[in-house]
């Protein structure tokens, strides 16, 4: 039996009713031209064929002593038609259906007696696209890493007619022995596993880089509806936006495509708090996940992920101002962390995040102010069409996990000449979630408007 490391542990043992601890994803197809009907029969045989399951894909939580949590157990026999689902949506077979199925599945527990991995093969749209979701605990994978799974499933040729599965590709190993260093999430693991959150050395760190420098300042985010305890169940919304028109945006204000899409969530949640009566006097803080690699440490391997806050300027009614404010305080958050030396990065990333290493143990959010409201993540993806046995990819949505005192999380990841939005909301605390997908590209529009005059 292989130990657990502290660090998925710490999701394992985190994981309860009302807070699941998977990542998902939602892949849209268009079947060839030439597809008849037996064309998701066709692929879903040819998925339950795949029977070379690789070590990740067997892995689930054992009993050892009467304890669990501490080694995994690897399964010798796998049950590929229990973990590969194939389902028809209802009539209409609208987006709206399809989102509702996914919006029930992504809130439901993975079976701790199975290995911790769910795909379902989705068909009844009433526009002639398929549908696929799958879903991985984040004690065996990465929402990151599972996207660049996902994506090594698909193929730039839309006539190769091979297909492959997730759980029978092997493990990608990086040239240069460089490891996959820890993600954002990965290291709120850590920080929750640390004694007492975090170290003495590291909140003395923390505590130089913060005050000495000018940097956004943690728990000075205002108390929302979205910063509160939250239950099981969720709601979910897509929506994929053309990639030029917000480079346009870009080119016109000077600034950065993160700063666009930053200003895109920073209009929709002031006029989705604004419709309710609830949006603050104070702007809204969000957690953005960044590169923290320099050109002198490029080739060194692996991953190194860093957690600045941006102030959304969601008290500015003016869109050209508030996309000005947002820039501005990625930019000089950023010049900060690159002119600190490289553990003091990582000690104030790690203070930063150890909001969310809170949620991850249910029932701590206070009364006190949130570190942020939201994490917005943007995730690398696909540069060029991508296909499945010749179905182009349509959209590719991710979806992260909300946490107590985070009931709202924002992921986007680029699809060649797009950028696809996946929202992740908890059911109760943010009422309908959809209504946020009108609101981005009332903003978008916003912008665009503001950088033509």
């Amino acid at each position: 039996m292989q130990p657990i490391s502290p660090t998925d542990a710490i999701f394992l043992i985190g994981e309860s009713r009302e807070h699941p601890m998977h990542v998902g994803g939602l892949q849209l197809f268009q079947p060839p031209e030439d597809a008849g009907p037996e064309f998701i029969r066709g692929l879903f045989d040819a998925l339950l064929a795949q029977t070379d399951v690789q070590p990740t894909f067997r892995k689930h939580p054992a009993f050892f002593g009467g304890v669990t949590n501490l080694v995994w157990s690897s399964d010798r026999d796998i049950e590929l038609d229990y973990h590969l689902r194939r389902s028809a949506l209802p009539r209409p077979g609208r987006v709206r259906e399809l989102l509702e199925l996914i919006s029930r599945l992504h809130g439901t527990l993975l079976d701790r007696h199975r290995p911790l991995w769910e795909a379902h093969l989705i068909e009844g749209l009433d526009d002639g696209r398929f549908a696929v979701y799958t879903k991985f605990h984040h004690s065996l994978i990465d929402g990151v890493s599972a996207m660049k799974l996902m994506q090594r499933v698909l193929s730039p040729d839309p006539a190769d007619t091979e297909v492959r599965a997730p759980w029978s590709l092997p493990p990608r190993r990086r040239e240069g022995g460089g490891g996959r260093g820890p993600s954002l999430l990965q290291t709120v693991g850590q920080v929750a596993g640390s004694v007492a959150g975090l170290a003495p050395t590291t909140v003395s760190l923390a505590r130089s880089a913060l005050f000495e420098q000018e940097l956004t300042l943690p728990f000075r985010a205002p108390k929302t509806m979205l910063n509160v305890r939250i239950g099981g169940a969720r709601r979910v919304a897509a929506q994929s936006w053309s990639l030029e028109r917000i480079k346009n945006v870009k080119a016109a204000a000077g600034v950065t495509v993160n700063d666009v899409v930053l200003a895109m969530c920073a209009g929709a949640l002031r006029a989705y708090l604004a419709e309710v009566d609830a949006l603050p006097d104070t702007p809204l803080v969000a957690m953005v996940p960044v590169n923290l690699r320099t050109e002198q440490d490029a080739d060194g391997g692996g991953n190194l992920v860093g957690a600045i806050l941006c102030n959304l300027a969601t008290d500015v009614e003016d869109p050209a101002r508030r996309l000005a404010t947002i820039a501005a305080s990625m930019r000089d958050n950023k010049k900060v962390y690159s002119e600190l030396p490289r553990v003091q990065q990582l000690a104030v990333s790690a203070f930063l995040i150890s909001g969310l290493a809170l949620g991850l143990l249910p029932g701590f959010v206070g009364t006190a102010p949130p570190p942020f409201n939201l994490v917005i993540s943007n995730v690398p993806g696909a540069r060029e069409p991508l296909y499945w046995n010749g179905a182009r990819l349509d959209g590719n949505y991710p979806f992260s996990i909300p946490l107590d005192g985070q009931a709202l999380n924002i992921t986007l990841a680029n699809r060649a000449e797009h950028l696809d939005f996946g929202l992740v909301g908890d059911r109760s605390n943010v009422p309908h979630l959809q209504r946020l997908l009108g609101h981005l590209e009332t903003a978008l529009k916003d912008l665009e408007r503001a950088v033509d005059g």
